[in-house]
């Protein structure tokens, strides 16, 4: 990966007349129009910059048959009011996945959560879709080499592929993570951050940890005790949530399902605390992903200035990065060099 200094990011942009930074900026423009949150494009979106990145970079190959896309160009838009900023996000991605480990009557009568995990031990073939963008708070080389800075490949004694942190204490990243299955039918992007935390006994996403929460709220496994079958189902289920048990229908399963029928793998409930920061809308069609998108400019709350990114300076750059999950629970297309986000 080629690197850049901050200081020789700013000389390309003044030698070049900003080239670099048209091609990496994102523009957030004022708006007096009110926005509303469906995950459709609205006249309000008319005006805003967009700002085109290819992703096609992978972290590593799965070894068992996935077959995901390898390429996709992501669309973003911003805007902004007092209180808020938006942001619309839109790529192409010929399937929609939503089959998160889906529970599945057999032909004995047993029922059985489908996987099929690579060597590191993740899936990609009984996963969700997932968008993320990771937003610097005061990592030292963010602005430079951008997320790349806080993803680490083969640790040793460490099967998985790649995992997160920063380089020392105090440095943190506020992650956004759109989960297409466990939190977006809720309206929410999952808020996360990445601290330096190396033991995984400490926490078992090594640097990766929920922003502080409450205990009640967010998502949980669909098992019963015995992890034999699921727990719970949704009454009078429909296609838009046979993948997840969501709270207004949710009722304990009552097995009088015919071989081949599916139970969700996963019950969802709303966000709460600082997780929940993040509002958003997505939409499917046509063979795209369009989220809408908004959050406070500046959050508040336990912990808010460690854990999440604060916008209260119009006149400044914003450092970024954005990561595509094709059905993959932690392989992703990226984009390796640094994206910022300008008010306007």
């Amino acid at each position: 990966m080629k690197k850049f200094g901050v200081l020789a990011i700013a000389s390309v942009v003044a030698l070049t007349g900003s080239a670099f930074a048209a091609d990496h900026t994102l523009i957030s423009s004022k708006t007096a129009s009110g926005i509303v949150l469906d995950g459709i494009a609205d006249q309000a979106w008319e005006s805003a910059k967009p700002l085109a990145i290819t992703v096609d970079e992978l972290p590593y190959q799965p070894n068992n048959g996935y077959t995901g896309m390898i390429s996709t160009t992501v669309t973003l838009k911003s805007l902004y009011d007092d209180q808020y900023v938006y942001f619309l996000i839109s790529y192409q991605d010929p399937t929609k996945s939503l089959e998160r480990f889906p529970w599945v009557k057999q032909a004995d009568g047993s029922w059985k959560k489908l996987a099929n995990k690579d060597s590191t031990g993740h899936d990609n073939t009984y996963y969700e879709d997932k968008f993320a963008m990771f937003w610097d708070i005061n990592s030292k080389d963010f602005a430079a080499d951008g997320c790349m800075v806080a993803c680490h490949l083969d640790e040793p004694g460490d099967t998985s592929a790649g995992r997160k942190y920063t380089a020392t204490a105090g440095e943190t990243i506020d992650m956004w993570h759109a989960k297409y299955v466990r939190t977006m039918p809720m309206g929410m992007f999952d808020d996360q951050f990445v601290d330096n935390n190396t033991d995984p006994k400490a926490n078992a996403g090594w640097g990766r940890k929920n922003d502080t929460a409450p205990k009640f709220g967010a998502y949980r496994n669909n098992d019963n005790a015995a992890k034999t079958a699921p727990a719970f189902m949704n009454l009078n289920a429909n296609a838009d949530d046979r993948y997840y048990v969501i709270p207004s229908k949710k009722v304990p399963f009552v097995d009088t399902f015919q071989e081949g029928a599916v139970v969700p793998g996963i019950e969802i409930a709303p966000l709460a605390g600082g997780r929940a920061d993040i509002l958003a809308r997505n939409h499917y069609e046509n063979g795209v992903w369009t989220l809408e998108v908004m959050r406070a400019l500046k959050t508040e709350g336990e912990n808010a200035d460690s854990q999440d990114v604060q916008f209260t300076e119009t006149n400044k750059s914003y450092p970024f990065g954005i990561a595509v999950f094709d059905n993959s629970q932690i392989n992703h297309l990226y984009h390796e060099q640094p994206l910022f986000l300008q008010f306007q």
